[in-house]
C-alpha cells in the first residue's frame, strides 16, 4: 500500500495535463511513496495517447464519455491502495515537497479527514482555496449586482476568508477540490464524492460531510500548488456555467433539506436567472470579438522587427 493515490481528473487538457504530472515527477521524490493515476474523460486533443507514451508509470483509466468530475475521481478511488487519495486538476501543479509536507501534517493531526494546501495563481498571487460554507448573505452579495459595487463587502470577504492569515495552519469549512487529500479511512466510512454533482460543489459537500462526520478540514499551508482556474472547463463554459448553479442548487437542498418550497423556488429561480445571464453575457462577448475588424496585412507587417 502506498502512502498517496495522487488522481488527476483530464477533460482535453493535454498540455496542462503534461506540465501536471511533470510536476510529479520532475521534483525531487518525497518521503513519502505515491501513485499516480488519471482518468481520461473522453477527451479528443489525444491526452489518452499523450499519457501512455510519455508516462508509462501512470495508471491511466480512458473513459469513453465524459463522466464528469466526481463519477472520475470515484473510479479511481476504488481503483488504488494508499492511506490517503489526493485529488488534483490537470491545470495544477505541485511544488517540491507538497505531498510529503500534507501527509506530515496529516499524520500529526489524526482527526483531519481532509486537507487543503496553499493554492497560488500563476502569477504567485494567493488563490482562496480555503473558505467558510455559503450564507445567504455571502450569496446575495456575491452573486448579484451588489457585488460589483461592493466587491469588498463583509459577505463576501468572510465567506472567502479574506480575513484571516493565509500563511498559518487552521481548520476551516472547506477547501478546494483542486488540490485536495483525503484520508482513506474517512471515504471507508461516510462514502466517496457524491456523484449527482457533475462538476463543482463535490469538494464543498464532501467537507461538510466531513465535518458532519466528526472530522476535521485543515488548511495546511506548508505544502504549495499553483492552479490556473478553469482551463478545461473554459472549453465547454455554456454547459459549465449551467452546472455550476445547478451544482449548487443541489448542495443547498442537501444541507439544507427543510427549506420551504417557496424558498426554494426562489433560490432555484435565482440560480437559473444568473446562469442565464452569465451565458448571455459571454455570447455577447465573442460575438463582439468575432465583428470585430483585424488590422491590414500591411500595418501587421510594418509593426514587425
Amino acid at each position: 500500500m502506498s502512502d498517496v493515490a495522487v488522481i488527476v481528473v483530464n477533460w482535453n487538457a493535454r498540455e496542462d495535463l503534461r506540465q501536471c504530472l511533470l510536476s510529479l515527477y520532475d521534483a525531487p521524490r518525497p518521503d513519502v511513496t505515491y501513485e499516480v493515476w488519471v482518468v481520461d474523460n473522453a477527451s479528443d486533443d489525444d491526452s489518452a495517447a499523450m499519457v501512455r507514451s510519455e508516462f508509462p508509470q501512470v495508471h491511466l483509466i480512458a473513459n469513453t464519455e465524459n463522466l464528469g468530475f466526481s463519477r472520475a475521481n470515484n473510479q479511481a478511488i476504488a481503483a488504488s491502495d494508499s492511506r490517503f487519495v489526493f485529488l488534483l486538476n490537470s491545470d495544477a501543479v505541485v511544488h517540491p515537497g507538497a505531498l510529503d509536507a500534507l501527509v506530515v501534517f496529516a499524520d500529526a493531526h489524526p482527526q483531519a479527514g481532509i486537507l487543503g494546501p496553499l493554492v497560488l495563481n500563476p502569477d504567485g498571487g494567493l488563490q482562496f482555496s480555503c473558505r467558510r460554507f455559503p450564507s445567504l448573505g455571502a450569496g446575495f452579495f456575491r452573486n448579484t449586482f451588489l457585488g460589483r459595487f461592493f466587491p469588498n463587502n463583509r459577505f463576501a470577504r468572510g465567506y472567502l476568508m479574506g480575513d484571516v492569515d493565509h500563511s498559518r495552519p487552521r481548520p476551516v469549512d472547506w477547501v478546494s477540490g483542486c488540490a485536495m487529500l483525503i484520508r482513506r479511512d474517512f471515504l471507508d466510512g461516510t462514502g466517496t464524492l457524491d456523484e449527482r454533482f457533475f462538476m463543482y460543489c463535490e469538494d464543498v459537500d464532501l467537507c461538510w460531510r466531513c465535518w458532519r462526520a466528526g472530522r476535521e478540514v485543515w488548511y495546511a499551508p506548508e505544502a504549495v500548488v499553483t492552479h490556473a482556474i478553469g482551463r478545461s472547463s473554459d472549453k465547454n463554459a455554456d454547459r459549465m456555467i449551467v452546472e455550476f448553479h445547478r451544482s449548487w442548487y443541489e448542495f443547498d437542498k442537501k444541507r439544507h433539506p427543510g427549506l420551504r418550497p417557496l424558498r426554494r423556488a426562489a433560490v432555484a429561480a435565482g440560480l437559473g436567472l444568473r446562469a442565464a445571464v452569465r451565458i448571455l453575457k459571454r455570447r455577447r462577448a465573442l460575438r463582439r470579438l468575432q465583428n470585430t475588424p483585424l488590422p491590414p496585412l500591411a500595418e501587421t507587417t510594418r509593426s514587425r522587427p
